[in-house]
């Protein structure tokens, strides 16, 4: 498939690409090259607040399991079972 470049270094993305990888108007791509190849990967944009209030949940995770606090369950019913307790 081809693509033209147009004015102000714009592309139109071929419209089976975009259905395959479901894309639509918006969403954020990767732009690099590497060894003369283009490249363009999708990618999820986050908040900074979104991507610290993250970080910091699995850093207390991980405290709370070399603590001994986070608990183990023997089975995914199990566990299943103690979300509908909660």
């Amino acid at each position: 498939m081809l693509a033209e470049l147009r004015a102000k270094s714009q592309i139109t993305l071929p419209r089976e690409i975009v259905a395959a990888l479901g894309l639509s108007e918006g969403d954020k791509l990767e732009v690099y090259e590497r060894d003369g190849i283009i490249y363009m990967m999708p990618v999820a944009v986050y908040p900074k607040g979104y991507v610290d209030a993250l970080h910091n949940e699995i850093s207390q995770l991980k405290e709370d399991i070399r603590a001994g606090k986070q608990p183990v369950f023997d089975s995914i019913d199990a566990l299943i079972d103690k979300l509908e307790e909660d």
